[in-house]
């Protein structure tokens, strides 16, 4: 019995202490690694979607309600840029252009830039005009990316469809009406799939410590410059 002991039930037993303890010390390593990686995707998906909220702010002076209108506006809106034609460092064009402007006192504002660009396309190409025009949303941003989708900015990744989660007001701050947002992934959804007791550890972590247990950018609650929370 005691040769069955020492050379059978020991080892194993001291195998599966063995097994346990690197359980015990890999899995939270895998854990923390598959956390970083989809977090880097979420975060990017947050600031694409920040992107387009203040996009949707300068246009109409409030933010989305609903991802629906982010995802409109995106696809059929319209925003005014303003192209630029000559360098204010360019200390010769900036003194020329300040001449001409002297001569043509009664035009203002959108006159008086339609009428340098005249002069410009006659032949004065020293001269520092700022237009605004009119163009489309989706061929303004995000047009280095080929293979961009709006659509996909609804759903948080690795989730199998659970939606992102926003809302938008507008909040009295010291008087003055402030337009707010926020938009926001659980850790519940983003870490769908991966280990349960680890998601629970996490999660209460971040309760008991006072904040939100997922990732999310903007808030309603405070004027936060629309940061994020992994910022």
């Amino acid at each position: 019995m005691r040769k069955l002991l020492t050379y059978f039930i020991f080892p194993l037993v001291i195998i599966g202490l063995a097994y346990l303890l690197y359980r015990s010390i890999d899995e939270p390593v895998k854990f923390q690694n598959e956390l970083k990686q989809r977090s880097n995707v979420a975060i990017d998906q947050l600031k694409d979607i920040r992107t387009l909220q203040v996009t949707y702010k300068d246009t109409y002076g409030h933010y989305a309600p609903v991802m629906d209108s982010l995802v409109d506006f995106y696809n059929n809106g319209k925003i005014t840029i303003i192209r630029q034609i000559g360098s204010e460092d360019d200390s010769t064009a900036v003194l020329h252009t300040e001449a001409v402007k002297k001569t043509l006192r009664n035009l203002k504002g959108e006159k008086l830039q339609e009428k340098l660009f005249e002069l410009y396309e006659a032949g004065d190409n020293n001269l520092i005009i700022r237009i605004p025009q009119l163009t489309n949303v989706k061929d303004t941003l995000f047009t280095n990316r080929p293979n961009f989708n709006v659509n996909s900015l609804r759903t948080i990744p690795f989730s199998e469809g659970d939606t992102v989660i926003m809302r938008s007001i507008v909040k009295q701050v010291s008087g003055v009406d402030v337009p707010l947002f926020e938009a926001q992934m659980p850790y519940w959804s983003l870490l769908k799939g991966m280990d349960r007791q680890q998601i629970v550890n996490l999660v209460s972590e971040r309760e008991d410590t006072g904040r939100y247990p997922g990732l999310m950018v903007g808030s309603v609650d405070n004027a936060n410059n629309n940061a994020g929370n992994w910022e």
